[in-house]
């Protein structure tokens, strides 16, 4: 019978179990820091390796360009030449 009035009881420490307003908001901040962090440095392991992917991108994507305005500029002739 002892337990059952044991928990009906309210100490001091069980009454003070909330942290303060401003503890709670530092905590806040301080978690939602800490997840910004790990979302913008999630996924990429290897920088150099995704800087090279995007200039050889880059690169490729300005060829396509360049052939597809040679393609555009005109028809292009062929010369014949007979000696």
């Amino acid at each position: 019978m002892g337990g059952l009035c044991s928990c009906c009881r309210h100490n001091a420490d069980e009454t003070n179990l909330m942290p303060s307003p401003e503890t709670r908001r530092r905590q806040q901040l301080e978690a939602a820091e800490r997840r910004r962090y790990e979302s913008e440095h999630r996924g990429v392991k290897d920088l150099e390796r995704v800087r090279q992917q995007q200039l050889r991108s880059e690169a490729k994507q300005r060829r396509l360009e360049e052939a597809e305005h040679a393609a555009n500029s005109g028809p292009l002739t062929l010369k014949w030449q007979s000696n």
